[in-house]
């Protein structure tokens, strides 16, 4: 019997799936508590085109990241720092401070949760910071530290 999974279901299949089960499982356990449709021609169709909708979306949104990473790989934020005496910085750069030039600077916004610092900005001069914008895809931008 084919089912479409409304739910996650442990060895069997995530949702949105079509599976095979045995007729008793489908009716008596996935059916019946709500995890899954009859596998009937309107619902499969239905699914796929979930599915293929799910499958459009994600490239998309792949294809827009990496557009969005190429254009990142140029961009060089300047953000100020307050320095004390014998040169040492106040502090060091947050990526809250990366994601604030950047708005001001290109009107890119970043979300200051994406940028990802090795190791705290604390020395005047150029920085190489990684960007998350995708699960799968990571730019890097220029941040450059000047005293105020």
């Amino acid at each position: 019997m084919k089912v479409v999974l409304l739910e996650d279901v442990k060895k069997v299949g995530k949702k949105g799936e079509i599976v095979e089960v045995s007729d008793a499982y489908g009716r008596n356990v996935l059916i019946k508590k709500g995890l899954g449709l009859e596998g009937t021609a309107t619902n499969v169709n239905n699914a796929r085109q979930k599915q293929e909708s799910i499958a459009h979306n994600k490239a998309v949104a792949n294809d827009e990241a990496k557009i969005l990473a190429a254009q990142l790989t140029k961009v060089e934020v300047t953000v100020k720092v307050r320095m004390g005496e014998e040169g040492r910085v106040f502090g060091s750069v947050t990526a809250k401070d990366i994601s604030d030039a950047a708005k001001s600077q290109y009107k890119v916004d970043i979300d200051k949760k994406k940028i990802e610092i090795k190791e705290p900005l604390k020395t005047l001069g150029v920085h190489d910071v990684v960007v998350r914008i995708h699960p799968e895809i990571t730019s890097t931008i220029k941040v450059n530290v000047v005293a105020e």
